[in-house]
C-alpha cells in the first residue's frame, strides 16, 4: 500500500489531548488501534468521514488535524 500525502497531526494531538493512547482514540472514533498506527504513519489516508470523527475527537478543525500536501 503506497504512502499518502496527506499529513497529520495525530500524534501531536494525543500528546496534546492528555497523552491519549492510540487505542483509546481508536475506541473514540470506531476503529481499530492498527487503522489508527497506519493513519499516522501517513500509510493510510482515512475516509472524510473517518477524519471528521477524529477531528471531533480532539475537538478540532479539520484542517488542524490534516494537512494538504505541500505543493512542488
Amino acid at each position: 500500500m503506497p504512502k499518502t500525502n496527506i499529513v497529520n497531526t495525530i500524534r501531536t494531538q494525543r500528546f496534546m489531548a492528555g497523552e491519549m493512547t492510540q487505542q483509546q482514540l481508536a475506541e473514540l472514533v470506531g476503529v481499530t488501534r492498527q487503522t489508527i498506527i497506519a493513519i499516522e504513519a501517513n500509510r493510510y489516508a482515512p475516509s472524510l468521514e473517518l477524519a471528521f470523527k477524529i477531528a471531533q475527537a480532539f475537538n478540532l478543525p479539520l484542517e488542524e488535524v490534516f494537512l494538504p500536501p505541500e505543493r512542488e
